[in-house]
C-alpha cells in the first residue's frame, strides 16, 4: 500500500485513539471538562501508550501487548485529568478564547497588583501579608496602624473607602486601628470640563445642553468618585448635577478584584484574616461600592427615603428631590439645596443665634426615625453630607450608601433599645439574639450574666453613656461567637459617623443619652389612632386561617389521645440537601473501599507465580493483577477528584 494511503489512515487512527482514551478517562472520573483539556488528556495517553509499546515488546502476543498499552494509556490520561482538575478546576479560568480576550485585563491587573504590593512592602506591611507578622506591644500595634493608613491612602480611592469601612468594626479591630483609620482621606482635584462633558453626552445624549437652561463648567464640589456642577432648568429651578469621574468605574472594578483576591489569600494564610472574616468583609464592601458607582441606585434610595417620610423630616430636615429624566448610571440631577456644609457652619450658627444642641437633636431625631420607623437609613451622615440651609433648616445629601433594615431586624433593634433603657439583662439577651446570628453551642445563662454586668457598668443609676457602649457590646458579641449582620455593622458605622458630626456642632451633646430618651417616643408613634386599627386588622387577617383550622385539629388530637393511638412521626433526612450530602459521602466511601480492595488484590496477583502462562514471563494471574491495579488507580483518582471538587 502506498505512503499516500498510509498517512491518512494513520492520522484517522490516531484521532480515533485519542478520542477513545480521552472519553474513557472523562467517563471513568465522572468529569465534564472542556474540549482543550479532553484533547490534551487523550494526546498524553496516546504518547504514554506508544512509549510503553516501544520500550516493552511482547513478540507473538499482540492481544496481551494491546491490552497493556491501552491500560497504560487510559491510566495516564486519567491521571492527567485528575491532576488538572485538582490544580485548575474546570470553569475557573473560562475557555481559551475567554482567556485570550481577557489577556489585556490580566496584564493591567498584574501591574496594579504589583503596585499595591510594592506600596504595602514600602510601608512595612510585607511580613503581615505573608502571615509572619509579630503580635507585639501596644506601640507596635500603633505603628502598624499608622503604616496601614499610609498604605491605604497611597493605594487610592478604593482602598481608602475600604479602610473607612473597616474602621467602624470595633468588634473586629484593636482600638489603635479604629482611631487611625478613622482619619483616612483621599484628596483629588476636579476633572476638566471636556472630560465631564463626554460623560454627560454618553448618559443624556449629544444634545444634553438643550435640557438645561444653563450648566456651569466649574464644579462647586469635587470628590473621589464624582463632582457636582450647578445648573438651571428651563423652568428656572436650580439643580445640582452630580457627574461621575471618567474612568473611575474601571479603576474601582480592577481594585475590587485585587481586594477580593488579597482578602481570600489573607484569610487562608493568616490567623488575623480568618479571625475577622476578611473574605466576607471584602465581598460586602465590593457589593456596596459597586452600588455607589451606579447613580440609579442613589436616585432610588433618595426617592425611597422621601417616600418613607412624606413630610420630608417634618419640615426640619430637608431631603433633595430627584429629577429622574435628567439622571442615569453616571449622572444624577437633584434639586438644589442652598446651604453650607455642617463641618464649616459653626461661625454661621453663632452669627444667626441658632442653638447647636437643638440642631444636633433635630438631626439625631431624623436618623432615629429612619432606623426605628422607616427602615431606610442614611449610612454616611458625615459633616460634608449635612447642610445648614439659608432658612436655618438642616438637609441630608448623598444617599448612595443606605442601610436597609427589614421588619424583623427593625423590631429587634427596637427591643434592644428598650432593654438597654430599662436595664433588663434578660430582655437585652433576647433582643440581642434577635439581631445577631447565634452559634449552636451558645451558653445563654452565661450571656445573660455578662450582659447584666455590661448594663451595670454602662447604664446603671442613670449615668451618662457614650459611644463606647456600642463598642463594648460589639466586643461582647465577638467573645461569645455571635456574628453581627452587615446591616447592623453599617448601622453602627452610621451612628459613629453621626456622633462625630454632632460633636462638631457641640461637644456637650451625648448621642447615646439623647437616643435613649427619644427612641421610645418614635416607637410609640408607630401606633397612632390611624395606624393601630390597620395593624390590628392585618394581624387578625394573618391569624384567621389558623384560627379556622384550630378546632378541627384540636378535635383530631383529643380523639387520638382518647383512643390511645396518638403518635409522632419523625422523618430522618427529610431535607433533599441532607440526602445529597449523605449519598455523596457514601459514594466516596464505597468507591475508596473498592479501590483499596481492588488494589490489594492486584498486588497479590502480581506477586503470584501460579496460573496459566500467557507469555514466557507473564502468567494469567499477573495479567489480571495488572488490570486490577489500573482499575484501583482509576477508582482512587475518582475519589480524589470528588474531594478536590468539593473543596474548590
Amino acid at each position: 500500500m502506498s505512503t499516500t494511503v498510509w498517512i491518512p489512515l494513520f492520522v484517522i487512527g490516531t484521532v480515533v485513539l485519542v478520542s477513545l482514551l480521552a472519553l474513557a478517562a472523562r467517563r471513568l472520573l465522572g468529569l465534564r471538562v472542556g474540549l482543550l483539556r479532553t484533547v490534551l488528556a487523550g494526546t498524553i495517553g496516546v504518547l504514554a501508550e506508544s512509549l510503553f509499546g516501544t520500550s516493552v515488546r511482547l513478540d507473538g502476543h499482540p492481544a496481551v501487548q494491546l491490552s497493556l498499552q491501552l491500560g497504560i494509556g487510559v491510566l495516564i490520561a486519567t491521571c492527567f485529568l485528575a491532576v488538572a482538575e485538582a490544580v485548575v478546576p474546570s470553569g475557573s479560568l473560562g475557555g481559551p478564547l475567554d482567556w485570550l480576550r481577557s489577556g489585556r485585563t490580566r496584564i493591567a491587573r498584574a501591574r496594579r497588583y504589583a503596585r499595591i504590593m510594592s506600596i504595602a512592602v514600602r510601608h512595612g506591611l510585607g511580613p503581615h501579608l505573608r502571615g509572619r507578622g509579630r503580635s507585639g506591644r501596644t506601640t507596635n500595634t500603633a505603628t502598624l496602624a499608622r503604616a496601614l493608613r499610609g498604605a491605604l491612602e497611597e493605594g487610592g480611592v478604593t482602598f481608602v473607602k475600604l479602610g473607612q469601612v473597616i474602621a467602624t468594626r470595633h468588634d473586629l479591630l484593636a482600638e489603635e486601628f479604629v482611631t487611625e483609620l478613622a482619619h483616612l482621606h483621599h484628596d483629588v482635584g476636579p476633572v476638566p470640563w471636556e472630560d465631564v462633558r463626554a460623560v454627560l453626552v454618553a448618559e443624556l445624549g449629544p444634545r444634553f445642553d438643550t435640557r438645561f437652561a444653563r450648566i456651569e463648567p466649574e464644579p462647586v464640589a469635587a470628590g473621589s468618585i464624582a463632582q457636582v456642577h450647578r445648573a438651571t432648568l428651563h423652568t428656572g429651578e436650580r439643580v445640582a448635577v452630580k457627574i461621575q469621574r471618567p474612568g473611575i468605574r474601571e479603576v474601582v472594578d480592577r481594585d475590587l478584584d485585587i481586594v477580593r483576591r488579597l482578602a481570600r489569600s489573607l484569610t487562608t494564610r493568616t490567623r488575623w484574616g480568618r479571625a475577622i472574616g476578611l473574605a466576607d468583609l471584602a465581598d460586602g464592601f465590593a457589593s456596596a461600592l459597586r452600588e455607589e458607582l451606579d447613580f440609579r441606585v442613589e436616585a432610588r434610595n433618595t426617592a425611597a427615603v422621601r417616600a418613607a417620610d412624606p413630610a420630608h423630616g417634618d419640615g426640619t430636615v430637608a431631603l433633595p428631590a430627584v429629577h429622574e429624566r435628567l439622571s442615569g448610571t453616571r449622572v444624577l440631577t437633584l434639586g438644589w439645596l442652598d446651604g453650607v456644609p455642617l463641618g464649616s457652619a459653626a461661625p454661621l450658627v453663632a452669627e444667626r443665634g441658632l442653638d447647636p444642641e437643638e440642631l444636633a437633636r433635630t438631626l439625631l431625631d431624623c436618623v432615629l426615625r429612619q432606623i426605628v420607623v422607616d427602615g431606610l437609613v442614611h449610612a454616611d451622615p458625615h459633616p460634608g453630607n449635612v447642610l445648614l440651609l439659608a432658612d436655618d433648616r438642616l438637609a441630608l445629601l448623598d444617599f448612595g450608601s443606605v442601610a436597609r433594615l427589614d421588619t424583623g431586624l427593625r423590631a429587634g433593634l427596637q427591643h434592644l433599645l428598650l432593654a438597654v433603657n430599662a436595664g433588663d439583662p434578660a430582655a437585652l439577651r433576647d433582643a440581642l439574639l434577635e439581631v445577631v446570628h447565634r452559634p449552636g453551642d451558645l451558653d445563654e445563662r452565661r450571656l445573660e450574666r455578662v450582659l447584666g454586668r455590661f448594663l451595670a457598668t454602662n447604664v446603671a443609676h442613670g449615668g451618662a453613656a457614650d459611644m463606647g457602649l456600642f463598642a463594648d457590646l460589639l466586643a461582647l458579641t465577638a467573645d461569645f461567637g455571635l456574628e453581627v449582620p452587615p446591616e447592623v455593622a453599617a448601622l453602627f458605622r452610621t451612628l459613629l459617623t453621626l456622633d462625630g458630626t454632632l460633636s462638631g456642632l457641640t461637644s456637650e451633646f451625648n448621642l447615646i443619652d439623647q437616643a435613649r430618651r427619644s427612641a421610645p417616643g418614635f416607637m410609640a408613634r408607630q401606633f397612632t389612632d390611624r395606624s393601630l386599627p390597620t395593624a390590628a386588622a392585618g394581624e387578625a387577617l394573618a391569624l384567621l386561617p389558623m384560627l379556622r383550622r384550630f378546632p378541627r385539629r384540636l378535635d383530631r388530637i383529643t380523639g387520638s389521645l382518647e383512643r390511645g393511638d396518638f403518635s409522632v412521626r419523625v422523618r430522618v433526612l427529610a431535607d433533599e440537601r441532607e440526602r445529597r450530602v449523605v449519598t455523596g459521602l457514601l459514594n466516596s466511601v464505597l468507591t475508596a473501599f473498592l479501590g483499596g480492595v481492588t488494589g490489594i488484590m492486584g498486588v497479590l496477583l502480581l506477586g503470584s507465580s501460579g496460573g496459566p502462562s500467557v507469555t514466557s514471563t507473564v502468567t494469567l494471574y499477573q495479567m489480571i493483577g495488572y488490570h486490577l491495579l489500573v482499575v484501583s488507580s482509576v477508582l482512587v483518582l475518582r475519589v480524589l477528584v470528588l474531594i478536590a471538587r468539593g473543596h474548590s
